[in-house]
Order: C-alpha cells, then structure tokens, then sequence
C-alpha cells in the first residue's frame, strides 16, 4: 500500500472538524440561557465654547485664524504679486533675446526646400515648406547660386530670402 500525503490531510482536517464541532455543541452556554439585560447610560453633554474661546485656544496653539473674506483676501494680493512677478520675468525674457547667427553653405543642386530645411535646424525660420513657398511666390527659385551666406535670426523672411536667392 502506498502513503498518500493528501489523503492524510484531508482525513486530519476531517477529524479536527469532527472534534470541534462535538465541543461546540456538547458545551450548554449560560449567556444562551439569560435574558438580555440592556441598560442605558446618561449621556452628559458639556457645554460648546465660544467662538471667542475657540479661536483663543487655536491661536495658542500656534494656529493662525481667519475669516472666508480675509483668507479671500490674501488669495487675491497672492495671485496679483505672482502675476506681477511672471509679468516682470517675461518682460526680462523679452529684453534678452537669443539671435541665431548662421552661414548656409549652397551647393550645386540644392532647392529652395533644402535651404529652407537647413534654415529649420539653424533656427532662422519655423517651417521650411512655408519657405519654399515664399521663395516661388516671389520667384526668385532659380536664382538660387551655389556660395556661402550669412543670416541671422533677426532678419524677416524677406530679408533672408534677398540674402540667399541674389
């Protein structure tokens, strides 16, 4: 005959059930037998501070205490001086402007879209297919001459288009 673990469990956990449940039921309870006694308890209640006397323990407590209209208030002045102060440092943005200083190479072959594109990395302008549409608008394409030249971010589109394409 061979041992099986599992049966062994399951017949252990068996006999422990059998031997709680004959205890459980053997055993007569007194608390079963008595009456319920209930019994009520007087509930005394103290007397509420005063708001004067609640904001005096609070404020030596070290809590500050303040009105919806004062807190209202002081939001209010916070919010002004915060956008004061971001007004002020876009002001200072403002006077600092960064000015992006490039010399394109021109090269046997190029287009407009090819310059416009090394315009785009050089931060000169923002999108080079607008670019290439202005340089056709005022049709000035194929005076595009291989060379170097130099523009700046300062310069309007126009200007680096005058630059460029001579």
């Amino acid at each position: 005959m061979r041992f099986n673990p599992l049966a062994s469990f399951a017949a252990g956990i068996f006999l422990a059930a059998a031997v709680c449940s004959a205890a459980y039921f053997s055993v007569k309870s007194e608390a079963s037998k008595a009456p319920a006694k209930t019994t009520e308890k007087e509930i005394v209640t103290e007397n509420e501070p005063s708001e004067a006397e609640m904001i005096a323990g609070l404020e030596s407590s070290g809590y500050i205490v303040q009105t919806v209209e004062e807190y209202n208030k002081k939001m209010e002045e916070a919010k002004a001086e915060a956008a004061d102060k971001e007004k002020a440092a876009e002001d200072k943005a403002e006077d600092k402007k960064v000015v992006y200083r490039v010399v394109i190479n021109v090269t046997d072959g190029m287009t407009s879209i090819d310059v416009g594109k090394m315009l785009v990395k050089a931060k000169i302008v923002d999108d080079a297919f607008k670019f290439s549409k202005a340089v056709e608008k005022k049709k000035v394409e194929n005076k595009l001459r291989p060379g170097s030249y130099e523009v700046d971010s300062d310069m309007s589109q126009d200007e680096v288009i005058a630059a460029i394409f001579k």
